[in-house]
Formats: structure tokens, sequence, C-alpha cells
């Protein structure tokens, strides 16, 4: 029987963060070239190999621990502050194919609103941790495949990126630029 031993705290704060980006974000660019190409079979591989990469679960679980700005929210487990030894056990874990635990909601107020709230669901640690895992594996297969003026929650666009494209589109002949929110108007029976 093989001996697995867990890192110290030590260990966490000395693993060398930049290499591990560095090997996760060549997988993630064999997954981007092969889903451009069209070749299946390539990607999914690739993203399998990314889906068990050690680099890949600790830099999951240290963006859903020590990163993220929502790390210290608990989700029904009541787990929100992990230790080093934690965080490992956690790397360690980490394997698709489970049922999601159920979520925590909370209800907070809507901005701009009186009295208004809407509900916020919170996961679990681990299945947060489970989200971004995947999250690195599936992001580069339809980065290659997305429009390339949509810019709506993609990584290294935003809003000022859309006004620049629509001011290049606009800038010599007049167009129409229409925003609407027709949530209000959709009927929604109880």
């Amino acid at each position: 029987m093989a001996k697995t031993s867990l890192k110290t705290t030590v260990e966490w704060n000395a693993i060398p963060w930049r290499k591990l980006e560095r090997k996760v974000f060549k997988l993630q660019k064999r997954i981007y070239k092969a889903s451009q190409r069209g070749d299946v079979k390539a990607f999914r591989q690739v993203q399998k190999t990314l889906l068990r990469s050690w680099s890949a679960k600790c830099l999951a679980v240290r963006r859903v621990t020590q990163d993220n700005r929502g790390k210290k929210t608990a989700g029904v487990d009541g787990r929100k502050n992990l230790s080093p030894k934690a965080r490992f056990i956690l790397v360690q874990s980490l394997k698709l194919g489970y049922k999601a635990s159920p979520t925590r909601r909370v209800w907070i107020p809507k901005p701009g609103s009186s009295g208004e709230k809407r509900p916020l669901s919170i996961p679990t640690l681990y299945d947060r941790a489970l989200q971004s895992l995947v999250k690195l594996a599936l992001e580069p297969e339809w980065e290659a495949r997305f429009e390339p003026n949509s810019f709506g929650f993609r990584p290294g666009r935003n809003a000022h990126d859309a006004m620049k494209a629509i001011f290049n589109t606009i800038k010599f002949k007049p167009k129409y630029v229409l925003d609407a929110d027709i949530a209000k108007c959709v009927r929604r029976d109880s």
C-alpha cells in the first residue's frame, strides 16, 4: 500500500504557484488549440488530464479558499476558514462524479430598491473548489468557439471593450444601439 503524506503548513505556503499556473496554462492552451481545430477527441483527453492534475486542483482550492472575495462565506457545511492541512485534504478529495451538496440560501437586499430582496445560494467549499476546477477545464474550450464580439462574463474582457467595439462599429456610419431591460415586463405566474 502506498504511503500518503499530508504536507505541512510550511509546505502549502512554499508551493511554487507560478510553476503550477504555467503547467495549467499550458494544458489550457492545448485545449484551446484543439478546440479551434475542431479536434474533439484531443481536447477531451487534455481536459481529463487537467481535471486530474494536482496543479489544477491546488489552484482551484487556492482560488476558493484564499483569493476569492467570498472566501470567508460558509455553505451548509459551516466551513469557511481552512488550515493549510485542510486545504491539502481538500485537494486530495476533489473528484468529479458525485451529487452536489445543498446550497445555503441567504436573502440579500436588491440594489436600488427599498425592501425588495433576492435569494443568494452559497455552495459548500468543496463544491466551489470543484466548480473552479471544472471552469479551468471548460473555459479554454469555449473561448475558442465564442463570437469575437461577445463580451459578457468572459475572461480578459469588460464593459470598456464592449464600448470600444461599439464605437469602432458606428464611428463612420450612424447606427442604432438599443439597450433594454425587459425583466419587469414579463409576467410570472406563481
